[in-house]
């Protein structure tokens, strides 16, 4: 699935870009704020010390948005030049950490596991190798909150903060890779990521008499069974998508048939047009399958991240940066197809960018996957990360600053 891991001298070449004081005071930041993780819109103290990094590295027009989210300004060579973003992400997850390391969380039952500590510390880093050789605009570094819920980026972007970003840059660590190596692939990169509730309302009876009954119960378990064929007979086999039932509840005791019924779930899909489909088709089958047993469905749809499907030119602005950084060779294909949600897709509804897996498996390590309890990213994909973002915002200005001076 992975090419052999990075170099040495990939990461030494890499490193170079940050004397040893810079490269010390990144790593006690992304450290500080991996034990002290804090939940979606609660980032408070991840705040704070973003903002006093981002000072510290000179950073112009530091201030808050989007409640617990930081941005900060990069000046570019041009003042007419477009402006490009570089976003890292700053909440954690309610997850009890078991990675043993020294930094481990301090605060029980949240921990990084997702690798925003590093997300968050490589944008800072980003900033730095952008003060000392700038892009042809302006670089925004935007530190958002509230990833794990999806209502970070829709909050950045209500701020207005973004209002005049022509293209924005992300990435998310990635041990199934290896550090030094990075994706840059055009096309569906990550899913949709919407969720349902479905209450089936009935008539209750004793357990004895059934036929005084209409029973959710009996109209629930028709349900979860013709949910299933949601994917594998309404979608196009060619194009993927899950439906899962994650949650059902149903009655009190064993001897009474309950009047109500619920079940909760997800839906995933990679393009917007099988988004719409299926979510139509989960509506659609509660309220037939209620009719059918005398019942009938509360449906409500919860809509979360749409799919980030990166376009070719901004990848290929992203991936022109990682060549130029860790070598064609460990310029890696994802390999496989990603469902899991991501709220970068919010921006590039707007704006056009590209989102990045930058590898976090140190040399001899192992594939863990994210939200675990064991998750850590090996400290060296900061610098990756950050040599990337920097450099991929440094293309992309380029490249935009010359599309205007030819319009």
């Amino acid at each position: 699935m992975t090419a052999a891991p990075a170099a040495l001298e990939v990461l030494v070449e890499v490193a170079r870009l940050f004397d040893e004081k810079l490269r010390n005071q990144l790593v006690a930041l992304r450290r500080a704020i991996h034990a002290d993780p804090e939940l979606s819109f609660q980032e408070e103290r991840t705040a704070q010390k973003l903002e006093r990094a981002l000072g510290e590295i000179g950073a112009r027009d530091v201030r808050r948005v989007a409640k617990t989210g930081v941005v900060a300004r990069v000046p570019g060579r041009r003042r007419d030049a477009p402006v490009v973003a570089v976003r890292g992400d700053i909440d954690a997850l309610p997850v009890r950490e078991e990675t043993g390391l020294p930094y481990a969380s301090h605060n029980d039952g949240v921990m990084h596991a997702c690798g925003h500590d590093v997300h968050a510390t490589w944008a800072v880093a980003a900033a730095a190798l952008l003060a000392r050789a700038p892009a042809a605009g302006d670089v925004l570094v935007v530190l958002q909150p509230a990833e794990e819920t999806g209502h970070g980026a829709p909050a950045i972007i209500e701020s207005g903060a973004l209002d005049e970003v022509r293209a924005i840059f992300g990435g998310h660590v990635d041990r199934r890779f290896a550090v030094g190596q990075v994706v840059a692939d055009d096309g569906p990169l990550a899913a949709s990521a919407d969720m349902f509730e479905i209450e089936l309302l009935g008539q209750g009876a004793h357990a004895a008499r059934p036929h005084e009954s209409a029973d959710p119960i009996v109209g629930l378990g028709a349900l979860i069974g013709a949910m299933q064929t949601i994917v594998s007979r309404r979608l196009n086999p060619a194009n993927p998508g899950v439906v899962t039932i994650g949650a059902v509840h149903a009655g009190t005791a064993s001897n009474v048939i309950p009047d109500r019924a619920t079940l909760k779930g997800t839906v995933r899909a990679v393009d917007a047009s099988s988004r719409t489909l299926m979510l139509d088709e989960v509506r659609r089958l509660a309220e037939s399958v209620a009719a059918a047993y005398r019942l009938s469905a509360r449906v409500s749809l919860d809509l979360g991240t749409p799919p980030i499907v990166n376009p070719p030119n901004a990848t290929a602005w992203a991936r022109r940066a990682a060549v130029s950084i860790v070598g064609e060779e460990n310029v890696v294909p994802l390999g496989f197809l990603n469902l899991a949600g991501e709220d970068f897709a919010h921006y590039m509804e707007r704006i056009p960018g590209c989102f990045l897996r930058i590898g976090a498996r140190e040399p001899g390590g192992v594939a863990i996957p994210a939200h675990a309890p064991k998750f850590y990213a090996a400290e060296e994909s900061i610098f990756v990360g950050a040599a990337v973002l920097a450099q991929a915002a440094r293309v992309a200005s380029e490249a935009l600053a010359r599309d205007a001076g030819r319009g």
